[in-house]
């Protein structure tokens, strides 16, 4: 017989504030995200006319069905996605059968596309970067980052297609860095406010780079300075700009000088709350865009084959 007595009668959480709050003794936050209320109410009243969309996170993510990407798209199709980007951050579709061609000309719709220097490309379409992955080559994408943030004017958007995937493992994360930051505690908003990051390609790629064509590479992609917090072109809002990828230290400061605030802010990512988890299928397109969220490929199907293709459209410098 079980003598174990109760000795409370309310949850423990009973009585404690509504609202998220870092703890005393950890750099993590605890608690209900009730600041994500507001967002999550406006977007599960949204409507569209070109699609249908599921809402996959609590403000981020949705899965949009009843449309055909790969042919060509009204202009009043392509506006629809591109205002549900905006709200949702990142839109995924299913059985979207692509060529390389359609892949580019669907990506083009909404802006120059980058060629980037130091990812291998499809062999047909230099705007399309190709992740192979297989026994050989393993997954090292799985921390939380932006992309290309090394460059002056790093991509607005990301278009990611999948064209062969294990049955189990791969999904691609993506976290919310407008809900990242608004919880924030005020004393560290203060602390972010004017602050700069280095941002240096050599963080993730320096390895791949011939000895000999390093000085031309630096002189092409020099080390990068952006806001910590950074001002949506479109939207309006704040959103945390650090990563752990591109970020070698802050402005001012050394790299060891640097190391533990950044991991320290950098744990905003990690919040499942602000998150949402995308499970690949071969021609699955994930559309995200590249300033509001940061995205984690799991590296968790070894040694089976996963082969991807993204094509990335050229953004605007980032702005405080």
């Amino acid at each position: 017989m079980n003598n174990t007595e109760v000795v409370v009668e309310r949850d423990p959480a009973s009585g404690l504030p509504l609202e998220r709050r870092p703890r005393t003794d950890f750099p993590t936050y605890i608690g209900p995200a009730t600041h994500l209320a507001e967002e999550r109410t406006r977007l599960s009243a949204l409507t569209w006319e070109h699609f249908d969309a599921r809402m996959m996170g609590a403000t981020i993510g949705a899965e949009l069905t009843g449309i055909d990407l790969t042919g060509d798209l009204p202009q009043t199709a392509i506006d629809e996605v591109a205002a549900a980007l905006a709200a949702y951050k990142v839109v995924f579709f299913r059985e979207q059968a692509f060529t390389p061609a359609q892949h580019v000309a669907f990506a083009r719709n909404f802006g120059e596309l980058e060629v980037h220097p130091f990812i291998p490309s499809n062999t047909d379409q230099p705007d399309l970067v190709r992740f192979e992955k297989d026994a050989d080559t393993t997954g090292y994408e799985n921390q939380w980052h932006h992309d290309v943030t090394w460059r002056e004017c790093p991509s607005r958007a990301t278009v990611l297609r999948a064209i062969e995937v294990p049955e189990v493992g791969g999904d691609t994360l993506f976290a919310d860095m407008y809900a990242a930051y608004e919880v924030l505690h005020p004393d560290v908003k203060a602390e972010l406010d004017g602050l700069e990051a280095i941002h240096d390609f050599v963080q993730a790629f320096g390895r791949n780079v011939p000895e000999d064509r390093m000085a031309e590479m630096r002189e092409r992609y020099p080390e990068m300075t952006h806001p910590a917090v950074c001002t949506h072109e479109v939207t309006g809002r704040p959103y945390l700009y650090l990563n752990r990828t591109f970020v070698h230290r802050f402005a001012g400061q050394t790299r060891p000088e640097s190391v533990d605030r950044l991991d320290r802010i950098c744990r905003m990512s990690d919040t499942p709350e602000y998150q949402c988890r995308f499970h690949w299928e071969p021609d699955s397109v994930a559309f995200w865009d590249n300033r509001a969220v940061q995205h984690l490929a799991c590296s968790d199907y070894w040694p089976e084959t996963r082969v991807m293709e993204r094509a990335s459209i050229v953004g605007e410098r980032p702005r405080r």
